[in-house]
């Protein structure tokens, strides 16, 4: 298996938002409006909405309705443009879960909840590279 990730699915309870929350954060994607989940390409990898009844089902899991453990990152390029992500997700309608701050581990860091509970990181790395395409380096 080569290491690396190809897609992350987000259970959602009502596609129509989400699909409308990302699509305000500027995300763009084929679906057809009445398409059953919908696909955003993220750099080289693709982040997909599909109902979260049928990710469960799909899944092979039981949904107890709490949270499933994961957090999505969207790493920076500056510790200004991790204020700007979080200004883009507040305008769209997230929670700020976190506002920006210096790190303990000497980066840039904010949070932002989506509509369907999702959390995602916001940062800014000094010892990553992020490459043009916004594939992130290790190892610059």
């Amino acid at each position: 298996m080569e290491q690396r990730v190809s897609l992350v699915t987000l259970g959602v309870r009502d596609l129509a938002r989400a699909r409308a929350f990302y699509e305000a954060l500027g995300w763009r994607s084929g679906a057809a409006p009445a398409d059953d989940v919908v696909f955003f390409q993220a750099g080289g990898m693709v982040l997909a909405l599909w109902g979260r009844e049928q990710l469960t089902e799909d899944s092979m899991v039981e949904d107890t309705g709490g949270w499933g453990g994961i957090t999505l990152a969207y790493n920076a390029r500056s510790p200004e443009e991790v204020d700007a992500v979080i200004e883009e997700a507040r305008a769209a309608g997230a929670t700020i879960g976190r506002e920006g701050a210096e790190t303990f581990w000497g980066g840039y860091s904010a949070l932002f909840i989506d509509p369907e509970g999702h959390p995602w990181e916001v940062a800014h790395n000094p010892h990553w590279a992020i490459a043009e395409d916004g594939s992130v380096n290790l190892n610059p």
